[in-house]
């Protein structure tokens, strides 16, 4: 684990599901329900976030990660930011760019300056995507083609500046159920032709693209708000997934994967699991 590592770092993602190398995390140090900005906060408003069992479940999370081979980057934390555990929605490598977000929610605002931060430490380059309402919990790469979550964090505009940046790429809009927060809240891909997605969040024209491109594996309601299409495949088909989440997990078994259960419930009560909290910055190039 590494606290603004003075290593040059290598950026390169181009999936959901090569090999991990590195990954930016952060501790869940100041995490508080604040403004209740999803539905998970909405249920555990009354009940409120253990901050001890978040940090001890972090760092079971962050030493099974190291245990496989997985170099785990840790952001500073900052008492301003009670949503900084949430890494993914600050950014995301794309080929060897980094995007830096805008993010869409006050409670949010300010977080991407401590990304920023560091990328200028490590003198890593990276697109600040200002101006563009886009968070990276709503973009899914799979190659050339990039899904992008059309949601209330993530806004038709900063889609289509993306299409223009991205020549070699195909762009592919999905709009999805606004209360369900990102798109990987209830879908995500886990292979090249597989992924996870919750149906109810979707129309049948997004049901019919997704189809299209992927053997969809279909997540219930209550693994759903338990965020089981929210897993994080490190390679070599091995993937994150929560114990609680016990039908999600027995599928992908069927299907050959190695589930990785770590427990992290207390985490999720802010709304996000194991994809969320992480931003891959090196994945092998499959």
């Amino acid at each position: 684990m590494a606290l603004f590592s003075k290593q040059k770092q290598e950026t390169y993602c181009l999936s959901e599901y090569d090999r991990l190398r590195r990954v930016v995390l952060c501790e869940p140090k100041h995490m508080t329900i604040r403004s209740e900005i999803n539905e998970t906060q909405k249920h555990f408003k009354d009940e409120g976030l253990h901050i001890e069992l978040a940090m001890e479940q972090h760092k079971n999370f962050v030493k099974t990660l190291e245990d496989h081979g997985v170099e785990v980057i840790l952001l500073p934390t900052n008492d301003k930011y009670p949503e900084q555990v949430f890494t993914r929605d600050i950014g995301f490598t794309l080929g060897q760019t980094t995007f830096v977000a805008e993010m869409a929610h006050d409670v949010r605002i300010g977080e991407e300056g401590i990304l920023k931060a560091w990328l200028e430490e490590q003198e890593i380059s990276y697109y600040n995507l200002v101006g563009d309402m886009i968070e990276g919990g709503d973009v899914l790469i799979n190659k050339n083609k990039i899904y992008v979550g059309l949601s209330n964090r993530t806004n038709q505009q900063a889609i289509d500046h993306l299409q223009r940046l991205l020549h070699e790429y195909e762009v592919i809009t999905i709009p999805f159920t606004e209360k369900y927060l990102h798109l990987d809240c209830v879908f995500n891909i886990i292979s090249p032709n597989e992924a996870l997605y919750f149906p109810e969040a979707f129309t049948k024209k997004e049901i019919n693209i997704l189809a299209n491109h992927f053997d969809l594996i279909e997540v219930n309601g209550e693994e759903q708000f338990t965020l089981g299409t929210n897993v994080l495949s490190i390679g070599d088909k091995k993937i994150f997934s929560l114990p609680v989440n016990r039908e999600v997990n027995q599928q992908l078994r069927i299907r050959g994967y190695e589930v990785i259960e770590v427990d992290i419930t207390e985490i999720i009560k802010s709304g996000g699991s194991f994809r969320c909290c992480t931003m891959p910055l090196l994945r092998d190039k499959g």
